[in-house]
């Protein structure tokens, strides 16, 4: 599958409205492979988004899926949090949110629509479907491939059998696609040296995903192992992207200095532009996804809907300042590069 792209390049699947159909057409038109994100999606709304690009594009592109979430949520210290954003929320004139019962952001309905028409491409993040549903897929003549932060993870995916590999370094914006949740934002490993590490495990195709924002990167990942590159950050400032206009004026900002993980907005690690909710709450905030996501909501959406960015996810990657104001397709081809021969 990804021999067969033009270039070496993926546009990573941005839940919450980034990867909108006209994005991952433009990508896949331009060479590259699009995305779709299914994230906080319905079902339906996933179909919609998959028909979409289907009239725009009838290049390969690919759907991302969350896999549910099992961790055990410890519901006091969601509850605690919940109160400490009381005064927070007040200010925006809202409520914090109440996290659902259901916690597999629709998982059943969704594996059941892709498996009855899938798209070329299937990903899968924050974990590992079982062997019978990777297998449901290949049988289905959709390429499988599972988001890894670490070499036991890699190890899992390919027993599964999935077809590739989407090997994320600490360095990318939004969220670590972990196996579950984690307590210690320090656990991530930089994309240069879990690489390799993972490349010494399997023979499967690689994409390399963390800070990708140039020719010289997408050059160097290849170098260490990757068959591709995947960029999100690199796209947000794109016309075809979904992003708001206050997040694109916001990676260009120059009062805008470094990015860092955090769980303040989702109770998982994710990457943004640094601002006063992450500095604020991220001591307090549970490792609890996505219950702790479902808290944050309310308060976010009213944030933005006042323009008020020190309250807002600001998901962003490591070379957040490299992100560029152009087509998508301009953008396919920048990241190409000198790479280009190579896909």
């Amino acid at each position: 599958m990804l021999e067969r792209l033009a270039h070496p390049v993926v546009q990573a699947p941005m839940a919450g409205g980034a990867s909108t159909p006209a994005l991952a057409a433009a990508v896949s038109e331009a060479g590259g492979l699009g995305f779709l994100a299914a994230g906080y999606r319905t079902a339906a709304a996933m179909r919609a988004d998959i028909t979409e690009t289907r009239a725009l594009t009838s290049r390969p592109f690919g759907v991302n899926v969350f896999m549910p979430a099992v961790d055990p949520v410890d519901e006091a210290a969601v509850a605690a949090y919940r109160e400490r954003l009381g005064p927070e929320a007040r200010r925006l004139g809202v409520e914090p949110g109440t996290p659902p019962a259901d916690r597999s952001d629709g998982w059943d309905a969704k594996i059941a629509d892709l498996l009855a028409d899938p798209p070329a491409v299937v990903s899968f993040t924050f974990g590992c479907p079982d062997a019978d549903t990777v297998r449901a897929f290949r049988d289905r003549g959709a390429f499988v491939v599972v988001t890894v932060t670490t070499p036991r993870e890699a190890v899992a995916a390919a027993t599964a059998g999935a077809g590739a590999l989407c090997v994320q370094g600490v360095e990318a914006g939004g969220h670590q696609g972990t196996f579950g949740n984690i307590g210690d934002l320090g656990e991530g490993r930089e994309l240069r040296a879990l690489l390799p590490a993972v490349r010494t495990l399997t023979t499967l195709p690689l994409i390399a995903a963390g800070g990708l924002a140039t020719a010289a990167h997408v050059t160097e990942v290849l170098d260490l192992g990757a068959a591709a590159a995947q960029a999100g950050t690199a796209f947000l400032r794109c016309p075809e992207s979904g992003a708001s206009a206050a997040h694109k004026a916001a990676l260009a900002d120059p009062r805008r200095t470094r990015t860092a993980l955090t769980r303040a907005f989702s109770g998982r690690p994710a990457r943004g532009l640094v601002n006063r909710f992450m500095e604020e709450y991220e001591e307090y905030a549970p490792a609890a996804y996505p219950d702790v996501h479902f808290v944050t909501s309310p308060l976010r959406r009213a944030a933005a809907a006042r323009g008020d960015l020190d309250a807002v996810a600001l998901w962003a990657g490591a070379s957040f300042r490299l992100a560029g104001d152009a087509p998508a397709a301009e953008i396919v081809a920048g990241l190409a590069g000198v790479s280009a021969g190579r896909g």
